[in-house]
């Protein structure tokens, strides 16, 4: 009986979630250092073909074609770890996570996403980056970022 119960779990995929929150770390962490050392094949590499990137800006929402072409003139951007947090779909197939992260420049930041499992292992299907923002500042900034929109709309015209 215990030997039934054992391949059941193992093929319904319970078991394997601590190994597979382990290679989807490293995946986040490989990609990290990826984009610190501005090595775009490895961080590329680790995208699905259907990556998309949602930046800091409204507009920057770009698939991976226009976000290699935004990245590899670069010399790359710095976020180390603070905080991880993964989730996984019941059928092991995707994942989901959050991450506070700490950058010179920016201070703290976040990165969330989706990661989708592949035959040559997890490829980010989304990244967003975001600046969270303390309740406190969010009235006076958010009225910041309505004035500059209007200005732009204004300029546009």
């Amino acid at each position: 009986m215990r030997y039934f119960i054992a391949v059941a779990m193992i093929m319904m995929g319970v078991g394997a979630n601590a190994d597979d929150k382990a290679d989807i770390s490293s995946a986040l962490d490989a990609y990290h250092n990826a984009a610190a050392e501005a090595d775009w094949d490895t961080y590329f590499g680790l995208t699905h073909e259907d990556f998309i990137f949602l930046g800091t800006d409204a507009a920057e929402r770009w698939d991976k074609k226009t976000f290699q072409s935004y990245a590899e003139p670069t010399n790359g951007w710095v976020y180390t770890l603070r905080e991880r947090h993964i989730n996984i779909t019941p059928d092991g197939n995707s994942a989901w996570f959050d991450e506070l992260l700490d950058s010179e420049k920016y201070g703290t930041s976040r990165g969330t996403g989706i990661l989708i499992r592949t035959e040559s292992g997890w490829k980010f299907s989304q990244y967003h980056l975001t600046f969270p923002m303390p309740n406190d500042l969010a009235a006076g900034f958010t009225q910041q970022i309505q004035v500059f929109e209007k200005r732009q709309k204004m300029g546009q015209n």
